[in-house]
């Protein structure tokens, strides 16, 4: 669709930003869906937050995505933020409504529907989720209600500590914490049905790094990387070969991606297009 002066644009802050896929996901969805839109991104810097969200305001962007690392700071420039955000203190996405701002966390229900998409289902399941960061947190929000056992393990204690007490006080969840260590992991994994690596290892240009020695998995095992550059992580692969079942940090991407531009158009998301459009883009990454 031709860009006028009746499009309504959107766009993705971050920094670094010039790899990031939500572009091409997000202006394949507006094509798909025939809406006068377009998405760009834009490298913020972190002292430029605030300048990026009166921009926001003055030029009109109907929304945003935010990305690392700005998913905590943006939150203090939003007029309103939802329940969600307020628990992570943390927004992934923004709708301008007339000039007011409102603030989304999409990362966790993003999981949730990768997982269930893929014909898993977390409910009354042992889940052990690795890392308590932005990533870890939103995931652990989205699963802690319905999971029967989550066990958080982070290289530092008392985030995951942290964590796993608000998880309690909100939902009256069984959550557990652990410090990462290789004997914990393995432990913990034993008596998994479900593994969540919410950690950066993995990730491009690491790609030979993993948390979980691969004999450690198992048939019986659902493993989901939420890194999704390369593709097919070290951990996916040794779970794949295991037998294992393996949800593709993309899933997680696409399914947050579409329930922003959800929030902002109204409309459902062309998910299988997003999808497409996604992994294609990936593979133009993967080889710059």
């Amino acid at each position: 669709m031709a860009i006028s002066g009746k499009t309504n644009v959107y766009a993705v802050i971050g920094d670094p930003i010039e790899h990031s896929l939500s572009p091409a996901m997000q202006n394949a969805a507006f094509e798909a869906s025939q809406l006068n839109c377009t998405f760009l991104a834009f490298d913020v810097k972190s002292a430029e937050v605030g300048n990026a969200i009166t921009g926001m305001r003055a030029l009109g962007i109907k929304g945003l995505n935010v990305t690392m690392p700005h998913k905590n700071a943006v939150v203090s420039f939003l007029d309103e933020i939802d329940h969600t955000s307020k628990l992570l203190e943390a927004v992934n996405t923004v709708k301008n409504e007339n000039g007011k701002l409102y603030g989304f966390n999409t990362d966790g229900f993003g999981a949730l529907m990768a997982l269930r998409a893929n014909g898993v289902e977390p409910k009354g399941k042992k889940v052990v989720l690795l890392g308590a960061g932005s990533a870890a947190r939103a995931v652990a929000f989205a699963l802690a209600k319905d999971a029967g056992e989550l066990s958080i393990l982070n290289r530092t204690l008392a985030p995951a500590a942290g964590l796993a007490n608000l998880l309690k006080q909100e939902f009256n969840a069984n959550v557990i914490a652990y410090a990462l260590s290789p004997w914990a992991v393995k432990a913990c994994v034993a008596e998994a049905d479900l593994l969540i690596n919410a950690t950066s290892v993995g990730m491009k240009p690491n790609t030979g790094q993993t948390l979980v020695t691969a004999k450690w998995l198992k048939p019986d095992l659902a493993v989901m990387d939420i890194v999704y550059n390369p593709i097919e992580t070290r951990l996916a692969r040794d779970a794949k070969a295991a037998g294992a079942k393996v949800i593709s940090g993309v899933e997680m991407l696409i399914y947050q991606g579409a329930a922003s531009f959800q929030i902002w158009t109204g409309c459902n998301a062309p998910v299988e297009v997003m999808r497409e459009a996604a992994l294609n883009q990936l593979k133009k990454v993967q080889k710059s």
